[in-house]
């Protein structure tokens, strides 16, 4: 199979998250008839594995789409359709890489097409987290095939519910809706107020109102509301889940979830290093990104401590848009530079001790 029939096939298949496995079935059949040892994991993931260590290289890719989308086509050199960029073209990149790649006694590659990854929830790679403990991490995301990504932001999701005795509209009481406003109006003051004198979006606090809703249940009136936070560097979800709390007077249920702290990488790594090289070698200028979204990533990073870097073909303002597509001359370029990064890698890793222990999740 060559690189555009595995990309094309991956892309034509829905896979909203939680609605993976056709694709993971396909995918884990292509891997094993490019020569990779492939499986399903114990919660959906597509697993493929060369090598038995070992030192491990964990390419953490994602499956999962949003919904929605374009039809899938290939057209004026370009593929479209849902995932070809996020993230479906840098995961299907990291098969092709590994699986072009000589024998490297005492490593395996482990590529991982994740599960749940636009949702809050991070299944996928909430498990690898605890299986497989890396010496280095690529992460799948579209980074540009000429750039390496080093950090995304974190995130905390809060849901706003409050109540209150129905009332008629001509009355003196607020509408329920009233206390839901001046909740969002608040946080907006907070975040006005954490941001000042910070530059760069990427440093700064970002909320945003996705949802809000007023009903009536029985003899009350409701009035429900989602905000979304991008956090930057410096401020845990636990340290903005304390103070939203308290610019909460009205009384208004607060419930939060889908917490992650942001995350930043070392830039001085082996990882790095190969992948400049490898930039370098195909004729680009390479150049650092960090990125106001979050990745799995924010998952793996804190959890393995090892370098790490997120990398992939395709231009991330195209994700979740109604005409996403990825360039195949991109697509083959990342392909190209992943191969040579890691061959990079090795090479110059090849003089390091193997550690002691064996590593968990090896050879699964």
């Amino acid at each position: 199979m060559d690189e555009i029939a595995l990309l094309q096939g991956l892309v034509a298949i829905p896979s909203p998250s939680g609605q993976e496995a056709e694709a993971v079935t396909w995918l884990v059949d292509r891997m094993e008839s490019l020569g990779l040892n492939a499986h399903v994991d114990e919660v959906g993931n597509a697993v493929g594995t060369v090598g038995t260590g070992p030192r491990q290289i964990m390419l953490l890719g994602h499956i999962d789409t949003v919904p929605g989308g374009p039809h899938p086509k290939i057209r004026d050199g370009r593929l479209y359709g849902r995932g070809a960029v996020d993230a479906k073209g840098p995961l299907a990149a990291f098969v092709m890489a590994v699986a072009g790649l000589a024998p490297a006694e005492g490593w395996q590659f482990v590529v991982v097409g994740a599960v749940e990854e636009e949702a809050a929830t991070s299944r996928g790679a909430r498990h690898v987290a605890q299986t497989y403990r890396p010496d280095f991490c690529i992460v799948g995301e579209p980074s540009g095939w000429d750039a390496i990504t080093l950090g995304y932001k974190g995130r905390l999701l809060l849901d706003y519910e409050c109540r209150q005795p129905t009332a008629h509209t001509a009355g003196p009481a607020r509408a329920v809706a009233e206390h839901a406003v001046s909740y969002w109006n608040a946080v907006v003051a907070y975040a006005e107020r954490f941001n000042q004198g910070r530059q760069g979006t990427f440093h700064r606090l970002q909320p945003s109102l996705r949802h809000i809703e007023t009903c009536r249940e029985g003899d009350e009136d409701v009035v429900r509301a989602t905000f979304a936070f991008r956090l930057p560097p410096g401020l845990s979800p636990t340290t903005l889940r304390r103070d939203l709390q308290a610019l909460n007077p009205n009384g208004g249920c607060l419930s939060f979830r889908g917490a992650e702290p942001a995350f930043v990488a070392d830039r001085r790594t082996p990882l790095t290093r190969a992948f400049l090289h490898a930039i370098r070698r195909a004729g680009g200028t390479p150049r650092f990104k960090v990125k106001t979204g979050t990745s799995d990533m924010n998952v793996v990073g804190p959890a393995w401590q090892c370098p790490i870097v997120a990398y992939g073909p395709g231009d991330s303002r195209l994700d979740h848009t109604p005409d996403e597509y990825i360039e195949l001359d991109e697509y083959r370029r990342g392909i190209a530079v992943l191969r040579a990064a890691l061959e990079h890698l090795i090479a110059g890793e090849l003089s390091r001790p193997a550690p002691a222990a064996a590593r968990c999740g090896e050879g699964a």
